[in-house]
């Protein structure tokens, strides 16, 4: 049997994953390790991608780009995964945070967090793209006062449809999609 293993940037990410992957993919075997951020993380890569011995493990990188450039981060982050030895590693960005997704399903915040004047944002120019929103975690703060990370997190995995269809973010729409296709591919069950 085969095990999915996500090495990710920070705890929050871990917690919506655990929320959201049991839902959206039924029987998943997965395993979600978290660094202390994107430095630990990419020193991590190479070290865990070479030791881990665990037979039929495949690996998943997911991190934020923060205002960096995507595709330089994606290639960054392919290149230590080579240096690694596991060079079909799936690599995945969420543009610009973790908080970007849960914009990107404005019906899904209003009732994750229980303010209908949430579900607005879906015609407000400015969440339209909501990878493009510069800074997610501070517009989710300033939208939802008692905004905490980790509490977000599990809020919006337990919220989030798990067809994607109904999120504008296209980081999440590419990761979901990416992470079904390797699950229908090999046995995760």
């Amino acid at each position: 049997m085969s095990r999915m293993i996500f090495l990710l940037e920070e705890p929050s990410m871990k917690e919506f994953l655990e929320s959201f992957l049991p839902r959206a993919i039924p029987d998943l075997n997965f395993l979600c390790v978290w660094h202390e951020g994107k430095r630990d993380l990419e020193k991590s890569i190479p070290r865990k991608l070479r030791g881990w011995k665990e037979p039929g493990a495949h690996f998943v990188i997911v991190r934020d780009n923060d205002g960096a450039p995507c595709k330089r981060v994606k290639a960054k982050l392919v290149k230590l995964c080579k240096q690694g030895g596991r060079p079909t590693t799936l690599v995945r960005i969420a543009c610009q945070e973790l908080e970007s997704w849960y914009l990107g399903e404005p019906d899904a915040l209003a009732a994750a967090f229980g303010d209908d004047k949430l579900r607005d944002l879906a015609v407000k120019a400015r969440y339209r793209d909501p990878d493009a929103v510069a800074r997610p975690s501070d517009e989710m703060q300033r939208l939802v006062p008692q905004f905490q990370k980790i509490d977000a997190a599990r809020r919006m995995g337990a919220a989030l449809t798990v067809s994607g269809s109904a999120s504008r973010s296209h980081s999440f729409q590419v990761f979901l999609a990416s992470v079904r296709q390797l699950a229908e591919s090999t046995d995760f069950a």
